[in-house]
């Protein structure tokens, strides 16, 4: 039975991707801050007659996730691909912007990104390869006024990706990033994000999990370094 190892798993694109995934045969492992929400998912999951482990994390805390990682790896179920979802958002001029709220976005858009591959590295290696997506956003190749550390964390996180692809690829790990324009998720409701798009002409989480099911399921023979999915109306 496939496996797959979802993070920012309990809302949004996460939860949809999740159950695209279990509808698919995947056995998951669940990852997010939202304990309730989680249980709640992985709840309606198993009763598809999934195996699922959940792990309530904060990524915006860097000492905790070796350790969590760790537990969660060792339950027995190993993935054989990683999608790297869970981001935040800040908007409000660069020159503006407090010093701790900057490092709280590159900690979760990036930083963790990194550190939740270095945890499974090491098991992909082992069962001789697998697949890491990491969902980006066009603002990684645009400068949006007011959207700056967003654009910068996501540029990093593209970078990030492609060396990572260079050094495992020998290992049989393939490392794609899902470039996304807008999405109808939580994020636009949250309180570090002041926007007036137009939620209807955005994507919806379902499409986005669409796509990510079909970068996990390309062979090993191939990769796709990146795929870039935008609503046809063209919103930010």
């Amino acid at each position: 039975m496939p496996s797959a190892l979802i993070t920012g798993a309990s809302r949004g694109i996460g939860a949809a991707t999740a159950r695209r995934f279990a509808a698919e045969g995947y056995d998951l492992l669940l990852v997010a801050r939202a304990s309730a929400e989680l249980d709640g998912l992985a709840g309606e999951l198993r009763g598809m007659g999934r195996r699922v482990e959940t792990l309530a994390l904060d990524l915006a805390q860097p000492d905790a996730i070796a350790p969590a990682m760790a537990d969660l790896l060792g339950r027995g179920l190993i993935p054989e691909v990683v999608i790297n979802n869970a981001g935040a958002a800040w908007t409000g001029p660069l020159a503006d912007m407090p010093i701790e709220r900057w490092q709280w976005l590159l900690q979760l858009n990036l930083t963790s990104v990194f550190q939740v591959c270095r945890a499974v590295l090491p098991c992909l290696r082992q069962a001789g390869g697998g697949r890491i997506i990491n969902v980006s956003s066009h603002a990684a190749r645009n400068a949006f006024p007011d959207w700056g550390a967003y654009c910068v964390s996501k540029a990093a996180l593209a970078s990030f990706s492609r060396c990572l692809e260079a050094e495992e690829r020998s290992a049989g790990i393939g490392v794609s990033t899902l470039t996304l324009g807008a999405v109808d998720t939580p994020l636009w409701d949250s309180e570090t994000v002041r926007s007036s798009f137009d939620r209807r002409a955005m994507l919806s989480a379902e499409q986005v999990a669409e796509s990510l099911l079909y970068l996990a399921r390309q062979p090993h023979s191939q990769t796709v370094e990146d795929l870039t999915l935008m609503p046809a109306a063209g919103a930010f």
